[in-house]
């Protein structure tokens, strides 16, 4: 096969994976990441385990924490199938119900960049190989605390009493237990209290200096 020919060939996507605490800013960043690069987000919330066998006022005094919430098997399915460029039929999740919206499928054909986001996304070992690139949002607990009591109550009818609680009993353990100990498999650390447009500039500096991405333009050039 000649030089040509190779350069010919499609190339199979880049999956980056983005970890961190709950409220650390990780999820603003895969955001700003995947408008940036033309990405496709797969946010691991999406697959939270249905809860629907459960009476819906105790769905939500569960470990929603830990990473037997979340359903890995069919994660890394999905993961390994969108790295190959496949596309897949991703879950619909009602945050209010926690549970799954019956019979209702989101339809994800990957693009040149995939984004796997979530606090357990460096977590899991059988989606690192997935990953092309992985960045870690750090922040200290007390900020994801306030971030998490705006979100919940904004975005998913909680009280700030439910979200304070959530955060002592489990949010915050299970952090320290498997959140925090994934920053040891990142490429490259962001703090989730520093401007978006810095850690933005930062992982892509790193991308194209890996040579991942095409050659990088800063922040202030490709907006003005």
């Amino acid at each position: 096969m000649d030089s040509f020919e190779q350069l010919s060939l499609p190339r199979q996507p880049l999956v980056i994976g983005i970890g961190g605490c709950s409220g650390s800013g990780k999820t603003t960043l895969a955001r700003e990441l995947a408008t940036q690069l033309d990405a496709t987000l797969f946010p691991l919330d999406l697959y939270y385990r249905d809860l629907s066998q459960f009476p819906l006022d105790s769905r939500a005094k569960l470990n929603f924490d830990h990473p037997d919430s979340l359903e890995s098997e069919l994660i890394v399915e999905h993961v390994r199938a969108l790295a190959k460029g496949e596309a897949i039929k991703r879950p619909v999740y009602d945050f209010k119900t926690h549970t799954r919206v019956a019979g209702v499928c989101e339809t994800v054909v990957p693009t040149g960049v995939v984004i796997v986001e979530g606090i357990l996304a460096l977590h899991y070992a059988e989606l690192l190989p997935c990953y092309g690139f992985s960045i870690y949002v750090n922040a200290p607990h007390e900020v994801c605390l306030v971030r998490r009591i705006h979100r919940d109550m904004s975005e998913r009818g909680r009280t700030e009493e439910s979200v304070r609680a959530q955060f002592a009993a489990t949010a915050r353990p299970m952090a320290d237990l498997y959140v925090v100990p994934s920053a040891a498999r990142a490429s490259i650390i962001v703090e989730g209290t520093d401007a978006l447009d810095w850690s933005v500039e930062q992982v892509l500096k790193r991308l194209h200096q890996d040579r991942l991405i095409v050659p990088f333009l800063p922040l202030r050039e490709r907006n003005s």
